[in-house]
């Protein structure tokens, strides 16, 4: 029999099953700052437990959420059924954007981002996959980063989780190399020297945004 733990976020609940990560401090600090115009067309990619697409649904978002994670799917699937917002959610099991063509555009693209830096080893569980980023952090990131803007409408915006421990700075550089300008909007700091830092990457910048660092 599978094992579910039930949270709550706000006046949505979520349950957890087995092999699906477990919302964090990560998470939260995410749903904090998720801003989602009327209309929005959303791709929430690595949804888990669908957390950020049930948000995005409730804010009137059109989301479609991915994950390669096969139990994250069926996951949110009945997560969104469980908050009466399955009728605006599509579902895909997909490695980030292998499942769209070239023309598919979003106006918001959420990730939170596999970021630990671990051994690859720790990649070969599902939930291990859900956090571990290989050896710098940066595995899944740099290829979200190239590929992600091939995906954005030309207002649009991407919003990426990640920490200090895959450098920060890096992937607002990387961002830029791709033609987009990039900042951290919200920080969240841990024990053990870390900070969690939530990424926006779009055309141009709000003045009042942290930009890369020195």
């Amino acid at each position: 029999m599978q094992s579910i733990k039930r949270i709550h976020y706000d006046e949505y609940s979520f349950d957890i099953w087995e092999n699906v990560y477990e919302p964090a401090e990560d998470s939260f600090l995410f749903a904090e700052n998720l801003d989602v115009p009327l209309g929005a067309k959303v791709l929430d990619v690595g949804t888990g437990c669908g957390l950020l697409a049930v948000l995005a649904a409730a804010k009137k978002g059109n989301v479609l959420a991915l994950d390669l994670n096969p139990f994250a799917v069926r996951c949110a699937k009945h997560n969104s059924r469980l908050n009466n917002v399955q009728d605006k959610i599509s579902f895909f099991q997909a490695d980030l954007f292998t499942a769209f063509g070239e023309s598919t555009e979003f106006d918001l693209i959420t990730f939170n981002a596999p970021y630990l830096p671990g051994p690859q080893h720790e990649a070969d569980s599902w939930i291990g996959r859900s956090w571990a980023g290989g050896p710098d952090g940066r595995q899944v990131i740099d290829r979200f980063i190239s590929q992600a803007p091939l995906h954005l409408k030309h207002d649009g915006r991407i919003l990426m989780m990640q920490s200090t421990l895959a450098d920060e700075n890096k992937t607002i550089r990387k961002f830029w190399e791709h033609n987009l300008s990039a900042s951290v909007i919200a920080q969240c700091t841990l024990p053990f020297f870390e900070t969690l830092t939530l990424v926006q990457a779009k055309v141009g910048f709000a003045s009042s945004e942290k930009q890369i660092k020195g």
